[in-house]
């Protein structure tokens, strides 16, 4: 049987399988040349399963070493794209390729080839600098992260924290973020037993657990989204900044509370109709500017200071627009 039709018998049996299935079962459903010694078929079942999952096919392995294919993380559905929507992911495409702490240039290259050439435009290319001290070794960092979060190992690295103490940490990987230019891995600090979140700029020589190289080292827990962990603006930065911002919203806008608050903070009726939300806070600044950007109908009661900074703002923008 021919490597590729052996790739896709394997990928089809994986994709059908109701059960997680063993390497015994799928090398005796015919896929693999009878009478193979055990030694020939494992490298063969190896290195056919790192060309799949090279491919961008997530196969998961259980505690009891049977496999399975994560449907949702490996097929995507049909997206059909104008051409004026192609012509802009193209341009933020061509600009990231130029961006040296993008960490999946070489995936994006092939990608954007078949966006632009299935569409029959041209991408402009501009640079867009990402906010830190050494981008070049953020992309690293987060290819690294990357590669242990698909490969489900441990990782080791050093951590500096928002107060300036660095230390050893290992952690399990679950998956990553982007936000404002900086990406953050999410996983569980292992000496903790802690799901923690982790400024990629801030770790430094990531390490992969080196024992079992081809065995993952943890599941993730049932049902983890690591969007759940992405923060609203004004809550990033130092951890003794933090601080409790209530923001009453109007009741002609009360219907906008759930889409804004993603899911943070302490939502309360009031007897007007509106709604008073609680949320914590780490940016005064950063806080302002969310209550103006999306205003009208909101307004911040406490604390007072930021209170202030948004009637200010109003203020200068009244003096600015007449």
């Amino acid at each position: 049987m021919a490597a590729f039709e052996r790739l896709v018998n394997l990928a089809l049996a994986l994709a059908s399988a109701r059960e997680p299935r063993t390497a015994t079962a799928l090398r005796d459903s015919g896929i693999y040349p009878p009478g193979q010694d055990d030694a020939a078929f494992q490298r063969m079942f190896e290195r056919d399963k790192d060309e799949l999952r090279s491919m961008g096919f997530v196969i998961d392995v259980d505690e009891q070493g049977a496999y399975r294919l994560d449907p949702r993380a490996t097929f995507a559905s049909t997206i059909d794209l104008t051409a004026p929507e192609t012509a802009v992911l193209g341009a933020v495409g061509s600009a990231l390729l130029d961006d040296p702490a993008f960490p999946f240039a070489a995936d994006l290259r092939m990608a954007l080839a078949k966006l632009v050439a299935g569409a029959g435009c041209r991408a402009a290319a501009a640079g867009t600098p990402i906010p830190g001290a050494d981008a070049r070794r953020q992309g690293e960092t987060v290819a690294a992260v990357s590669r242990a979060v698909d490969a489900r190992k441990r990782i080791g690295f050093e951590y500096t924290n928002s107060l300036g103490v660095s230390g050893p940490r290992t952690v399990e990987p679950y998956g990553l973020f982007l936000h404002e230019g900086r990406w953050y891995a999410v996983g569980r600090d292992v000496e903790k037993d802690e799901v923690r979140t982790f400024a990629a700029a801030r770790m430094e020589r990531v390490e992969p657990n080196a024992q079992r190289p081809k065995s993952p080292d943890f599941s993730p827990p049932e049902g983890f989204d690591v969007a759940a962990f992405a923060r609203l603006p004004f809550q990033y930065g130092p951890l003794e900044d933090e601080f409790v911002a209530r923001i009453d919203v109007d009741a002609s806008e009360s219907w906008r509370i759930t889409a804004l608050s993603s899911g943070r903070g302490q939502l309360t009726s009031a007897a007007d109709g509106g709604v008073t939300w609680a949320v914590t806070a780490r940016s005064e600044t950063l806080l302002a500017r969310f209550v103006l950007e999306n205003g009208p109908g909101l307004t911040v009661s406490a604390p007072a200071r930021v209170a202030e900074r948004v009637r200010a703002g109003l203020r200068d923008t009244e003096a600015a627009h007449g």
